[in-house]
């Protein structure tokens, strides 16, 4: 069992709700940020519990942001967390905050869950997400809602939004190629129920050759 399932079997702070198989993502993708001077924003404060609890995980060098549009949510700010208020389908809104904003290093969008507010963040935030850095949306099962703004296939769902980041991930491959900045500044797409991670890192075209002597 890693440690963010350990924190949160015993947690008794803030409220956390989390789907149980998050646990061992979350791990995969952000364990190498564990102890590192790291900028956390975590879109959905809800009750504040994940963000003591990724204060907790990525330990004293690390800033965790929470984004709501509940201005309640403020009460929650303590040491090493910051809030922020705002509604994450604005853009506008976003373009005014960013400015103000450190560069993140991990983005959780745990918001609304409406396919517009997820297209809108990822299209605002990613281009501002650091080198290397991990964009991850969780709660992608909403895609599948009609009163989320999806349904199966879909064609507005964040779900069939994202098969196209697939295909800028593979521009240099197209017919005729067709590279966007999608294609130089994603090193992985990762889909897991419910759950889509993107990795950020600069990309050059891909080359082969081949090495070794001809058998036959």
């Amino acid at each position: 069992m890693g440690r963010l399932r350990e924190y949160f079997d015993s947690n008794n702070k803030r409220l956390i709700d989390k789907w149980v198989h998050y646990f061992d993502i979350y791990e995969n993708h952000f364990g190498r940020f564990v102890n590192q001077k790291v900028n956390v924003l975590e879109i959905g404060v809800f009750h504040g519990g994940s963000l003591q609890m990724w204060k907790d995980y990525f330990g004293p060098q690390a800033t965790i942001y929470g984004l709501d549009i509940n201005p309640q949510c403020k009460c929650i700010e303590e040491d090493q967390i910051k809030i922020i208020i705002g509604d994450q389908g604005d853009r506008d809104f976003w373009r005014r905050t960013i400015p103000e904003l450190p560069q993140f290093d991990i983005i959780i969008d745990d918001g609304g869950h409406y396919v517009h507010q997820q297209k809108i963040t990822f299209e605002e935030m990613f281009p501002v997400l650091a080198e290397n850095g991990v964009y991850l949306v969780e709660d992608l099962h909403t895609s599948y809602w009609s009163e989320a703004g999806g349904g199966l296939r879909n064609s507005n769902s964040f779900i069939e939004y994202s098969k196209n980041i697939v295909d800028s991930l593979n521009g240099w491959h197209q017919k005729p190629s067709n590279v966007d900045y999608l294609t130089t500044s994603i090193g992985s797409i990762t889909y897991y129920d419910s759950t889509l991670v993107i990795e950020k890192k600069a990309r050059s075209a891909p080359y082969r050759y081949t090495t070794g002597h001809l058998s036959y």
